[in-house]
């Protein structure tokens, strides 16, 4: 049997324990853990993690609990570095600081090699490592929001085919986590995965989605917009520009509307208003019936915009 299989069988027997509430038999399994050479590959692809934070969390065997803490805290030491690395790759490597080379290059200027122009690169935004959770309803909106991310994402144009590749594995793993991080502070402001906390998620999905508003998913893989913010963002803050301006026009002709109303008639104090029990109001007569009849009076009151019909 293979390490990736030994991790995987070791992980599944976690996940059981977990299901049925029972450790007996996990301290066996985090020392077996602890005895692997672990890499960040293997952590990807077995999930072995999200099972050792679930035995923990759900544990009341304190030797249990540390174990698998201990294990958490260098698996992710594993991950700190693997960003470090990608980081570095970005900016273009580490800069050299052999100070030898320094001294003979500051001792003879005609050593010195040329400087290269300096190619440009997208700068990647990086987010916190991804909070884990064994919900099956939290871990499928964490996908949702992941692909609604990575709608229509712009190729990296001018790079080499394979430094194109390499920009979308990064942007890709940046989804993850900012998926997460943003379903991780939805979960917390609800505070369980009721109907609101699903609509809540809808809505950040639809609006990341929205082809119409493609910059508001720009500022969330940027960091202009922080998981936080758009985690409790309401659609009128979510929506794009041009709806906003269509919100803005229907609100001013609305109010135009109602100040033409309540201007067009004749201000009396014969009314007393049935909500605010003011008397300062604004009257019209029309006739509404036939010719014999009186006319029909529409009264407004002018402190709290309450109308009646006065017949």
């Amino acid at each position: 049997m293979g390490q990736e299989e030994e991790i995987a069988r070791i992980a599944r027997r976690l996940d059981k324990m977990v299901t049925k509430k029972s450790a007996e038999g996990a301290m066996e399994l985090l020392q077996e853990l602890k005895a692997m050479p672990v890499t960040l590959h293997l952590l990807q692809s077995t999930r072995v993690g999200v099972s050792v934070n679930a035995l923990r969390k759900h544990s009341s065997d304190e030797d249990v609990i540390a174990l698998a803490k201990s294990l958490i805290k260098s698996w992710k030491k594993l991950l700190d570095a693997s960003d470090a690395k990608a980081r570095e790759r970005r900016r273009g490597g580490p800069l050299p600081t052999s100070s030898s080379k320094e001294a003979s290059e500051a001792g003879d200027p005609s050593r010195k090699r040329p400087e290269l122009p300096r190619t440009l690169t997208p700068r990647m935004t990086t987010f916190p490592p991804v909070p884990v959770t064994c919900d099956a309803v939290r871990n499928k909106c964490r996908e949702m929001l992941t692909a609604a991310l990575r709608t229509d994402r712009e190729c990296p144009t001018r790079l080499p085919p394979a430094q194109a590749r390499g920009e979308h594995m990064a942007i890709d793993a940046d989804c993850e986590r900012l998926s997460a991080q943003i379903e991780e502070c939805i979960f917390r402001d609800v505070g369980n995965t009721d109907m609101k906390y699903k609509n809540r998620v809808r809505s950040r999905i639809s609006n990341l989605k929205d082809a119409k508003n493609p910059g508001l998913r720009r500022q969330v893989l940027c960091g202009s917009i922080t998981p936080q913010q758009i985690a409790v963002m309401t659609s009128e803050e979510m929506a794009s520009d041009e709806l906003k301006e269509i919100r803005k026009a229907m609100t001013k002709e609305a109010i135009r509307e109602h100040q033409m109303a309540r201007t067009g008639g004749t201000q009396t104090d014969l009314f007393t208003c049935g909500k605010c029990r003011k008397k300062n109001c604004t009257y019209t007569q029309v006739q509404t019936r036939s010719s014999d009849e009186p006319m029909t009076t529409f009264v407004v009151c002018n402190e709290c915009g309450n109308r009646w019909k006065f017949c």
